[in-house]
């Protein structure tokens, strides 16, 4: 069940991105939070740069240790791990407030906040990897579809209720691909694909601006509440931030802390949500294609783990894991570029946040389980 000498067989690419991801992250946490721009002389590091640190060696030893773990392994704790992690969302309706949601577990032992919706998106690839597998003899019929969205339907509505429009919205892909290649009905297909589409193409031309937001508020409100509506606004002060933040890094950037804009804390949650504009200014246009670029590599690799997958548990669960990975980068980007609202969406392994880093490495733990036992048939 665990055996260290699979270490041997994984892709060591995926490492090398891991640690150039990784080293970017503290680059950027540094810059935003450690340096007081005009002293520069005068440095110390911040509890953020210090707890990224911390999270980065934790996520490093759970990344191993799921390494040496046979991930088929996990159909016998699917249920228990899903059951977990729905009580853990519901009981975040029972804590208090932090910063006027209820998303996180704060224990003062423990140096990062826990964020249920983080490791809920695992939950449900796994749970929905299981379930999928197990009825592959009756895929086609209505009655599977229905149980597999519930399985979906569960997490989702509690993490949206938080509210965490963002991870709950990742949730719908993920769910779509994992159905495609399942064999879920293909009209089922369709007709979801359609929806989606028609969703984010609306949504794509309010932020292009060739849809008015103002002219589409009668539209949005008789299923929105009008606060929720205002997330997609294309104008407000974080969306034109993030845009000018990347705009003045031009080709090659203003250089490493020397960022006038973030610098003087004009871009909210340089950090966290706004951290792709915050690296954007300082490294500039060469260095955004150059974290694109590992971005790719990494969620190439996440694929090929699919090709490689010796039985349908492993190839549904790298699927649904390398289509986390891609909305997590594509939904972040594009909202710091203005092509889509802000969500609070983590930019994977850069984005400040213990859970974040946790669960990201869980995931790529798991990818190179499944590849390290490509040619094991038992």
């Amino acid at each position: 069940m665990w055996d260290p000498r699979f270490l041997r067989r994984i892709d060591f690419r995926g490492v090398v991105i891991i640690f150039l991801l990784m080293t970017i992250s503290l680059l950027v946490i540094y810059s935003t939070t450690c340096v007081t721009h005009n002293l520069l002389n005068s440095i110390s590091f911040s509890h953020f740069f210090k707890n990224q640190i911390r999270s980065f060696i934790l996520g490093i030893i759970v990344y191993l240790f799921v390494i040496c773990f046979d991930y088929r392994k996990l159909r016998e704790w699917t249920w228990f791990i899903y059951v977990g992690i729905v009580i853990l969302l519901i009981g975040l309706y029972f804590t208090p407030l932090i910063h006027n949601v209820r998303r996180w577990y704060r224990f003062s032992f423990i140096p990062f906040d826990i964020q249920p919706s983080e490791y809920a998106k695992l939950a449900v690839v796994l749970a929905l990897s299981w379930f999928l597998e197990k009825k592959i003899s009756k895929i086609d019929k209505w009655k599977t579809f229905a149980q597999a969205s519930l399985i979906v339907f569960i997490p989702f509505v509690l993490i949206l209720k938080q509210p965490d429009l963002g991870s709950a919205l990742i949730l719908s892909p993920i769910t779509l691909v994992m159905f495609y290649l399942s064999g879920i009905n293909r009209k089922i297909i369709i007709g979801l694909s359609v929806v989606a589409i028609v969703i984010f193409g609306v949504v794509s031309l309010i932020f292009l601006r060739i849809l008015s937001h103002e002219e589409m508020r009668p539209l949005f409100t008789t299923v929105l509440k009008d606060y929720q509506y205002e997330r997609l606004n294309p104008d407000t002060y974080h969306q034109k931030a993030g845009q000018t933040a990347i705009a003045l890094g031009s080709i090659f950037g203003s250089g490493f802390c020397k960022s006038e804009y973030t610098g003087h804390s004009w871009l909210p949650y340089a950090y966290t949500d706004s951290v792709f504009a915050a690296f954007a200014e300082e490294f500039g246009l060469v260095g955004a294609f150059f974290l694109l670029f590992l971005y790719f590599c990494l969620i190439y690799f996440s694929f090929h783990v699919i090709e490689v997958a010796r039985d349908n548990f492993g190839r549904l669960l790298s699927a649904g894991i390398s289509v986390y990975f891609a909305m997590h980068v594509l939904i972040n980007v594009g909202m710091m570029c203005g092509f889509l609202p802000i969500t609070g969406v983590p930019l994977v392994l850069i984005t400040y946040g213990g859970s974040s880093v946790l669960s990201s490495m869980i995931a790529l733990g798991l990818l190179q389980s499944i590849y390290a036992r490509r040619f094991t048939f038992s």
